[in-house]
């Protein structure tokens, strides 16, 4: 009776922590009827229990899979031969939403009163491949500050000559072709200058000082930054938000620089009048901040390359400074930008950061 016990209590904590693991753990018969789903496989292909158990693996799985897993365990029941038992295999899975997302699958076999039970053990590998994709791209950003740093070196003194002896022909020189020449080489120099300075912004980012401040405080500096030209150009100003108060933590200056660059597009955007509207709130314990314009908008072929380097819709332009409002932002631990769009109908730019509080400012 003890021996019993035990081997109930046994089967309990093995129960417990296969149902209470971070892996999603799927058992089927050998006719693929679903025996066993865990609270872990619940999370990860978003199906309840009750939609799965009973029922053929086809339901929680993509025609591809499927195909492939009714071969292998049709081809293990007939040779007795494992292929990729206690083997790692990588794929993509589908979600019930009826999202696709990386995982890692192994399988075992276990065989009770003569009867075959196999088991898949899944990890989510989303958030593993989004922290790859983080660590590769600080290595080739490393690798390019270096290459920038040493070309900028080099580059940085003929540059500075060339322009400041171009200035100086230009006010010594009364001939009106060589004026005009003169001035194209000064203009050039300049923008390959700035193209220089955004080009170590980028890739040779400053370590952010960061500090609790008021958000609010902060747009309504940016918004007066912008006034002016605002005027000239018959746009309106909008300022919204749900409190008095929102303090973030973070660069202020780099974050200005962010929302002046985002401003200053949403006004390039606007050729003919409309309304740049600044937004602050609170959803979900992050802070939202956010510029809306009513003009162009992004085409959906140009959405996707907006943040890549180099990529500009101006006629005049570098096409780094959206790169190096995403790389200031995603800086901050726990912050994202992000956009909208349509086009002919303008487009909103949202920047989320965790919220810092008040009283943790007023210590400073």
């Amino acid at each position: 009776m003890e021996d019993r016990d035990d081997d109930i209590n046994e089967l309990a904590v093995l129960k417990g922590a296969v149902e209470n693991t971070n892996e999603a753990f799927v058992t089927i018969d050998r006719k693929q009827k679903v025996l066993f789903f865990n609270k872990a496989a619940e999370k990860i292909f978003g199906y309840s229990r009750e939609e799965v158990l009973g029922r053929d693996l086809d339901v929680i799985m993509s025609p591809d899979c499927s195909r492939d897993h009714h071969r292998a365990v049709a081809r293990y029941i007939e040779t007795g031969v494992p292929r990729r038992i206690g083997h790692h295999t990588e794929i993509m899975a589908i979600r019930k939403s009826g999202e696709t997302f990386p995982a890692d699958i192994s399988f075992s076999i276990s065989r009770v009163d003569g009867m075959l039970y196999f088991t898949a053990i899944v990890r989510d590998l989303t958030e593993t491949k989004a922290l790859q994709e983080r660590i590769n791209r600080s290595e080739r950003l490393a690798a390019l500050g270096q290459v920038v740093a040493e070309i900028s070196h080099e580059i940085k003194n003929p540059l500075m000559m060339i322009g400041g002896f171009a200035r100086q022909l230009v006010k010594e020189n009364r001939d009106d072709k060589s004026l005009a020449k003169l001035n194209i080489i000064a203009k050039e120099v300049q923008r390959l200058e700035s193209l220089l300075k955004e080009m170590r912004e980028l890739y040779l980012p400053r370590a952010l000082e960061r500090k609790p401040f008021e958000i609010n405080i902060l747009l309504k500096q940016v918004q007066d930054f912008i006034q002016e030209d605002c005027k000239k150009r018959s746009i309106g100003l909008e300022f919204k938000t749900d409190r008095e108060e929102l303090f973030v933590e973070g660069d202020r200056a780099r974050l200005e620089q962010v929302l002046l660059n985002l401003a200053k597009n949403a006004l390039e955007a606007m050729e003919e009048g409309g309304k740049i509207s600044f937004a602050s709130g609170l959803k979900q314990g992050v802070a939202e901040i956010s510029i809306i314009d009513e003009g162009i908008g992004i085409s959906e072929e140009d959405q996707g390359k907006i943040f890549s380097p180099f990529f500009t819709t101006k006629k005049q332009g570098t096409g780094l400074g959206l790169s190096i409002c995403k790389r200031i932002i995603e800086d901050h631990p726990g912050s994202s930008l992000s956009f909208t769009s349509e086009k002919g109908k303008g487009t909103t730019f949202v920047i989320a950061m965790p919220v810092s509080r008040p009283e943790k400012a007023h210590d400073d």
